[in-house]
């Protein structure tokens, strides 16, 4: 592996020229493919095999023309203080808006509340609720100007009118300033690491043209794969993220050969076969962590993993033959001008101790103390996920600048927090001797359960086979109760279809979220075996130990765990809610734990990989097990160091965003780097490896013979030099 990127590297640094066209050729011809594809897809959020969506294909198979998947706007409106809307100026407003909202691009219904009696007890508030023919996301830009129109002429009436529902999906935040704050902080980390601009430059010259190139063939493959826009979120993260740390990885190993005295060809080539060996396995551990995603069966969240996955990739490749092409560019350049007089003198010594070497001794001198005070440290921070709720956050999530909380807010008031999360029960009554009694029975059954406030009359199919019977329950759709009612429902599921031959199931936004939860729930240990137990095979063969691969998935554990913990304190208890933006408390979203463990895995063995392989190097080049954790630590610590501060600047970016699933992703990732860079990596590591000592690289002579040797130390490149003396001078590159 080392020989075969020593080679690599070499001849992208020979063919610069080449290799830099031909990615800008790559870069180019994927911007064309994207600016040509059709648009991308609204988001397709379906859970197959789950009660929740059997129920809503069922109404789209027997109500035709329904557009069960269609969009909805519920309009709130509130008359002026100290009147009713039931006065007759204001239920003329409020008609007007709701018979101009029935003849907007798009729309198949809307119901006037005065007809529907969704006026509140008191008078003062009301709703419509607008339907689509179009799916959320997929309104037109004259649809939606009409919604917000027709709203705007409500409130040119004396009316409070607010929106909420999924038409209003459409209307996306735009992520650019989070990354421009990722790239800016990315940036002032770099030069203060380098100490160059020029060398500062390159990792995000390179990350833009990875991050680049992937976007852009997701677009191109948006309306074939079904990559919606929501799709890219996470290759957009993870594309900055990794770009910029495998650059900064062969460059800083780069500056270090230029500094031990080799010419600008050789330090790329050995830095290429060393540091980017590194890179290599690192970036499989992260593709194997999102490619895992797909275990869950949830389609959108495998696209993500998938579409992640091969940003990555693509960042690999990049670091490997790009970043040594732009080195023979700027070939010394890539060290401040104090060094590159020291550089030319090959007989100097490696180097004397930095701060990292200095804190490895400090953590060789009391490893079992660091040890336990790391581990106790993790597991305060960790302990608030002990109570851990999931749920998928809705309106009430949302900051109250936005119209969808205000009308959260308002129709909660006027109605009671259940409206804002129905249940649709589907009574499934082909086979049923009499439908009808079925589904009075369902009605009666269902109005009987604690915690329902009101059921509508059961609403039949054009067959007259399958009814509707939709349920308010007396809590919000984020609240356990609700979730209780739920379960409650189709428990009694078995008893109606017994005595009334009719199949009951349970739909609706809080069903299918509550589904959700389950499946993610249920999927969660499934999917820890199989990343896990991939990437200790694949950390087996970097670094021919037993202890070691062990040793980094124990310590990821902890860092997730301690991630989930920051994150339900300040999104579930509100500790510190205010400082990022966040209004409302709730369920932390149930995505995330399964998210984090996928994406944060992979990115924390970028850190083990890094810094413990070149503990190896030094180990198998002759160091005792102390002196290579101190010379892991004085070449690599400092990396590892500004890596993880850019991970952390870049998901942090995220955290400033109005979209509470966004700003949840970019807290507790930039957490859980954080805890695993400092904590895990920077300090347990060592520890545990000076506990350990040679015992550290224990690996069974049976299993050593079977393992292919991989060479990631680059042993060979240290036994046989392979650049010829003469090509040891300085260069004028």
């Amino acid at each position: 592996m080392a020989t075969f990127l020593y080679r690599l590297g070499r001849w992208a640094f020979d063919r610069r020229k080449l290799v830099t066209l031909l990615w800008v050729a790559v870069l180019a011809v994927g911007g064309v493919l994207a600016a040509k594809a059709p648009a991308a897809p609204a988001d397709a959020f379906s859970i197959p095999g789950t009660e929740a969506q059997k129920a809503f294909d069922l109404m789209n198979q027997r109500f035709p023309g329904g557009h069960a998947d269609g969009a909805q706007a519920r309009i709130v409106f509130v008359a002026p203080d100290g009147q009713k809307v039931t006065a007759e100026a204001n239920q003329q407003a409020v008609q007007k808006t709701v018979g101009e909202l029935a003849h907007a691009p798009e729309v198949t219904g809307a119901v006037d509340p005065f007809q529907a009696h969704t006026v509140s007890q008191d008078g003062t508030t009301a709703y419509a609720t607008v339907t689509y023919s179009a799916k959320a996301g997929e309104l037109s830009k004259e649809a939606t100007a009409a919604l917000e129109q027709a709203a705007q002429h409500g409130r040119d009436a004396g009316l409070k009118v607010e929106m909420g529902g999924t038409a209003l999906a459409s209307h996306g935040e735009e992520g650019g300033s989070s990354e421009a704050i990722g790239m800016a902080l990315s940036a002032v980390v770099l030069v203060i690491t380098f100490g160059s601009l020029v060398a500062a430059g390159l990792p995000l010259l390179t990350a833009v043209v990875g991050v680049g190139l992937g976007m852009a063939l997701i677009t191109a493959l948006g309306s074939t794969l079904g990559l919606s826009a929501t799709t890219g979120t996470l290759a957009m993260m993870l594309g900055l993220a990794v770009g910029i740390d495998y650059a900064l990885f062969i460059i800083s190993r780069y500056r270090a050969e230029l500094a031990e005295g080799r010419a600008p060809r050789e330090a790329a080539g050995r830095a290429v076969g060393t540091a980017g060996s590194a890179v290599v396995f690192a970036g499989l551990t992260v593709v194997i962590a999102l490619a895992g995603l797909s275990v869950v069966g949830i389609p959108i969240l495998s696209k993500m993993g998938l579409a992640a996955a091969g940003t990555v990739v693509i960042a690999v490749l990049v670091a490997l033959t790009l970043v040594p092409a732009l080195l023979g560019f700027i070939g010394r350049k890539a060290l401040p001008r104090k060094e590159r007089r020291a550089a030319a003198d090959s007989t100097r010594p490696a180097g004397g101790d930095n701060g990292g070497a200095r804190w490895a001794r400090f953590v060789l001198r009391r490893p079992l103390l660091v040890l336990i005070g790391g581990v106790i440290g993790l597991g305060v921070i960790a302990a608030p996920a002990l109570d851990l709720r999931l749920g998928l956050p809705g309106d009430e999530a949302k900051p109250t600048s936005t119209t969808e909380r205000r009308a959260y807010d308002l129709l909660s008031q006027g109605f009671g927090p259940g409206f804002n999360g129905p249940l649709t029960v589907v009574v499934d009554a082909k086979g049923a001797p009499d439908p009808k009694a079925a589904a009075e029975q369902v009605s009666k059954t269902v109005s009987g359960l604690p915690g329902v406030v009101a059921v509508a009359p059961p609403v039949f199919n054009p067959a007259g086979d399958t009814a509707l019977v939709n349920a308010i329950p007396a809590t919000g759709p984020a609240e356990a109760k609700t979730t209780d009612l739920v379960r409650a429902i189709r428990d009694d599921a078995a008893g109606l279809k017994s005595t009334t031959g009719a199949t009951v199931l349970v739909t609706g936004t809080t069903a299918m979220n509550i589904d959700v939860s389950q499946k993610l729930s249920d999927a969660l240990v499934p999917y820890l075996a199989v990343v896990v137990g991939l990437a200790i095979v694949l950390l087996l063969l970097v670094f021919r130990s037993v202890l070691v691969p062990l040793k980094a998935a124990v310590g990821f554990l902890l860092s997730v765990a301690a991630a989930l913990g920051a994150v339900v304190a300040i999104f579930q208890w509100g500790w510190l809610a205010g400082l990022i933006g966040v209004d409302q408390t709730g369920p932390v979203m149930s995505m995330m734990p399964i998210f984090m463990v996928g994406v944060v895995f992979g990115l924390a063995m970028d850190y083990e990989v890094f810094l413990v392989t070149r503990i190896r190097e030094a180990y198998v080049h002759g160091e005792s097990p102390s002196e290579a954790i101190v010379t892991g630590f004085r070449h690599n610590a400092r990396v590892v160091t500004a890596a993880a501060l850019i991970m952390i600047a870049v998901f942090s970016g995220f955290i400033g965003m109005n979209e509470p699933m966004i700003k949840m992703m970019g807290l507790g990732l930039a957490a859980a780097v954080a805890f695993d860079a400092f904590v895990v990596r920077m300090a347990l590591v060592p520890a545990v490896l000076a506990l350990l000592g040679r015992r550290a690289w224990w690996l069974p002579k049976k299993l050593d013979q079977v393992l292919p040797d991989i060479d990631v130390e680059g042993s060979k490149l240290q036994a046989a030099d392979a650049e010829p003396a003469a090509d040891r001078t300085p260069a004028t590159v």
